[in-house]
């Protein structure tokens, strides 16, 4: 099974939340000095989300070349006050496929950039599940009564070349779509467009990384997951597969989004039927009703096996991570779900080092132990029968959504 190449020599530092993780990446962003590019889903501009802003600007204003991607469904088109702002900085932004009248009714258009990386000089990356928001707002719901749970983690070494690349390649990628596009339009009118849009993102950029990262002096051994829609399809899958395949002691996976397919909920029922203790963290509380209902429906086999499943209730759970046998984890943007797992640009960090792995497992103990719910076996077998029904509709939806795709999961 092709899994993560991990190499030495990084220094990871694990952030818990965005009290922790903003913090540093302003930091990092004032010391730049030649380049920062920047990926979120959501930059959402709150006083958090301004504050994140302002640091690119000051960047830019000092000459950095600062590029900064987001997904056009997660973050709306800029306000003129900060285009303004931007254009004057000459901080260069862009929205990857917005979802638009055409977006609605084609499953091509329905990709999205869920990834939360940034590297600044191509000595630090960031990587995690924290998008450019406050902890404690909501776009659907609003303030929230506790942060979210949530991580990143900054790193030196090796891998942030691959983060550069990474990013660069996107970057040119979307720039030659969009120009393409705006051909299209002229040339074909809208008849043609998303054909010819589809074509010109599926083009090859053969971009180069001419900035050497700076090795760590540390023995941390790391690597960089991504998961795309041309040459990564299942990579982040497969690295779930194997570490989970290779446990011999313990599974920890806390996981916002949980709708696994066959082939990761057969890995952890193994490694439960073999002794391995399995426990998940996944969402207690109503934010989608796909999010809670679709896992719902994938835990009864789980159960069965001896998988232990506690589900998050002192806020949101955002968190997409696992520890393996207290020497392996994860920590990034992908959910174990269809739109992560099929649809979605996503990018983990997966480290190899015990006191980095038991860090992140202190922090998912004390969440498992103090602030959640375990789904008793039966209590789930007897539960209402209008919550089965609302569990096999939402799975149903799922599966219409996969098939209209063109998506096996």
């Amino acid at each position: 099974m092709k899994t993560a190449h991990l190499s030495p020599g990084h220094a990871v530092r694990l952030l818990p939340g965005g009290a922790d993780f903003f913090p540093s990446l302003i930091e990092t962003i004032d010391t730049s000095q030649t380049e920062v590019r920047l990926e979120t889903y959501i930059f959402n501009f709150d006083a958090t989300g301004e504050s994140v802003a302002y640091a690119l600007i000051r960047a830019a204003q000092r000459g950095v070349s600062v590029m900064v991607m987001v997904d056009g469904i997660g973050t709306p088109p800029l306000a003129d006050l900060w285009e303004k702002r931007f254009d004057a900085a000459r901080v260069q932004w862009h929205r990857f496929l917005p979802l638009g009248w055409l977006g609605v009714v084609l499953p091509l258009r329905w990709r999205r950039l869920h990834r939360k990386l940034c590297v600044v000089d191509g000595l630090h990356a960031f990587c995690g599940g924290i998008n450019v928001i406050d902890d404690c707002i909501d776009l659907n719901y609003g303030a929230l009564s506790s942060p979210r749970f949530d991580f990143a983690v900054k790193v030196t070494g090796p891998l942030v070349k691959e983060v550069h690349s990474t990013l660069e390649q996107f970057w040119r990628h979307v720039k030659l779509g969009q120009q393409m596009e705006r051909l299209q339009w002229k040339l074909l009118g809208h008849t043609f467009k998303q054909a010819l849009n589809q074509k010109a993102l599926s083009q090859k950029t053969n971009a180069s990384q001419n900035t050497k990262a700076k090795r760590a002096h540390s023995a941390v051994w790391a690597a960089l997951v991504l998961r795309d829609n041309l040459f990564h399809r299942s990579s982040i899958e497969r690295t779930y597969r194997k570490a989970i395949g290779e446990a011999r002691e313990e599974v920890l996976i806390a996981s916002a989004y949980f709708l696994p397919g066959r082939k990761l909920r057969h890995a952890l029922i193994h490694a439960a039927q073999r002794g391995v203790r399995v426990r998940l963290l996944l969402q207690g509380r109503y934010e989608y009703f796909l999010q809670l209902h679709g896992a719902r429906m994938v835990y009864s086999a789980l159960l069965e096996a001896g998988v232990e499943i506690y589900e998050y209730t002192a806020g949101y759970l955002h968190a997409k991570v696992a520890v393996v046998d207290g020497h392996w984890a994860t920590v990034g943007s992908s959910n174990l779900d269809p739109l992560s797992m099929l649809l979605a640009q996503e990018a983990n960090v997966v480290v190899e080092d015990v006191a980095f792995a038991q860090a992140l497992q202190a922090s998912i103990l004390l969440a498992l132990n103090q602030q959640s719910l375990r789904v008793d076996p039966e209590g789930y077998k007897n539960r209402a029968w209008h919550a089965r029904f609302l569990d096999l509709l939402a799975l149903g939806l799922v599966r219409s959504v996969l098939f209209l795709t063109g998506s096996r999961y």
